[in-house]
């Protein structure tokens, strides 16, 4: 996907499938970044789909799933060699390789999928991984293989820190390796540093105002497997809304996306805090993307997606 306008780089997608990626909506919410970026730091980095694709002298992608960060360190680390370890993690445990042999040499089809060959051979890696104590860059492969062969190919931890997600219906097809392979590219020429802060922890002393913090949090008035286990909650999003003041009060840029309104629920938190300083401006986004959910009757049953901005 190209960007219109003065974007002249390709925008690379994530090579992981992760919930509330913003990958179709760069092309919405990139040109209301500022032109020049000293500093751009990722908050909530997820799946890295807007961190990878802005211009920056530093990118600081942060999360604090220490795993997620962890595996694009050895990304940028191992480089094309991340490809060739993948490979053989995939041999080794007798993985499917449907770009190799197709469909049928599994006994299986595309629309049941290869879930019922790749099972036992999927559940054996799970459990390797889990009980792995050898914290080495294969271990983090050994985590993206898991993600490309799990549901959905998504990625969730259960409160002992153990992957638990059961196996899926794809495996590493030639469009997840052509995602990967564009995606360690770009972390090639990156100019990047990974961390694993808490938001209330990251410290912004070293951020000035030609730095700028783009936040994606996990969105308080919708469900999804970050905050299953209660992770994010009206106290969570009150501490980031100060967060943000205090970004703004030392002339600190940011960029925020939420959802004010969705599925007949409100987001009345950040409703009032956006209209509490006259420097926020709140740009709404088209959140169905291609499929415009806003000519609906029921308004309050659509998603109201914001870019919230204090420059």
């Amino acid at each position: 996907m190209l960007l219109n306008g003065d974007y002249e780089q390709e925008l690379i997608q994530s090579p992981l499938n992760y919930t509330g990626g913003k990958y179709r909506l760069l092309p919405q919410i990139l040109p209301h970044f500022p032109q020049k970026i000293e500093t751009f730091v990722d908050l909530f980095c997820g799946g890295a789909n807007v961190g990878i694709n802005v211009k920056s002298n530093l990118t600081i992608l942060n999360d604090i799933n220490k795993n997620l960060i962890s595996l694009f360190n050895t990304f940028k680390n191992l480089g094309d060699n991340s490809l060739k370890l993948i490979d053989k993690i995939i041999v080794n445990y007798g993985l499917s390789q449907s770009s190799k042999y197709g469909y049928e040499y599994y006994n299986c089809c595309s629309d049941s999928g290869l879930g019922f060959y790749n099972k036992d051979k999927y559940l054996k890696l799970r459990e390797d991984f889990n009980n792995n104590k050898d914290i080495s860059y294969s271990h983090y492969i050994m985590l993206y293989v898991l993600i490309v062969y799990s549901f959905n190919n998504q990625i969730r931890f259960n409160r002992q820190g153990d992957f638990n997600l059961p196996v899926g219906k794809r495996d590493f097809n030639l469009k997840m390796k052509e995602k990967l392979y564009k995606f360690i590219e770009r972390l090639k020429f990156l100019n990047c540093e990974f961390s694993n802060y808490d938001f209330r922890h990251f410290n912004i002393e070293r951020l000035t105002s030609d730095s700028l913090v783009y936040v994606d949090p996990p969105y308080l008035i919708t469900c999804a497997t970050y905050n299953e286990l209660d992770g994010w909650n009206e106290n969570e999003e009150k501490d980031l809304l100060i967060f943000l003041d205090k970004l703004n009060s030392k002339n600190i840029k940011f960029a925020l996306s939420n959802v004010l309104r969705s599925k007949n629920k409100e987001n009345k938190i950040l409703i009032e805090w956006a209209r509490s300083n006259n420097k926020y401006k709140t740009i709404n986004l088209n959140y169905s993307y291609s499929n415009s959910n806003y000519h609906k009757k029921n308004k309050n049953s659509v998603t109201e997606e914001v870019l919230i901005i204090n420059y």
